[in-house]
């Protein structure tokens, strides 16, 4: 996984899986922050609530000077991340623009220089479980079922 491209590659399908999900749902909050909160929960175990803020913090600080849209966002002592100035317009909750890519990007991209290729994707997995997001893919999302692999 090279950080860069690869890694916002993965944002991406991040992204696209939960906007699929989105529609089975009734959830209010953006596919971004449900991205984001399922990583976060999943490294917190790892990481440490602290551990993860911190780097949690230094994702968004990279994504926000190249994506100043991320200017009104913060995270919180737990962790998650705070919209400032009031709740996310209703197009922000259905759609993952590209800031939310570069955030989940700078975040997969800190994980795979601290903790490697092979245990990033699998928080990721942990994190999806039944799904695969794997280089191998090719840009494609793999959902497992009782009956094998679909696509």
């Amino acid at each position: 996984m090279r950080p860069l491209v690869e890694t916002r590659d993965l944002a991406r399908r991040l992204l696209a899986y939960e906007a699929a999900a989105d529609k089975a749902s009734l959830s209010t909050e953006s596919t971004v922050i449900r991205a984001y909160e399922k990583l976060r929960l999943s490294l917190c175990v790892l990481a440490g609530v602290a551990g993860f803020r911190s780097l949690a913090s230094r994702a968004l600080m990279l994504a926000k000077a190249e994506a100043p849209s991320l200017s009104a966002m913060q995270v919180t002592e737990n962790g998650s991340l705070q919209v400032l100035g009031g709740t996310e317009s209703q197009s922000d909750k259905h759609q993952a623009g590209e800031g939310g890519v570069i955030l989940l990007a700078q975040l997969l991209g800190l994980l795979h220089t601290f903790i490697g290729e092979s245990l990033t994707l699998r928080l990721v997995q942990d994190a999806w479980p039944g799904t695969t997001f794997s280089d191998r893919d090719s840009g494609t999302t793999e959902k497992r079922g009782k009956h094998g692999p679909t696509r």
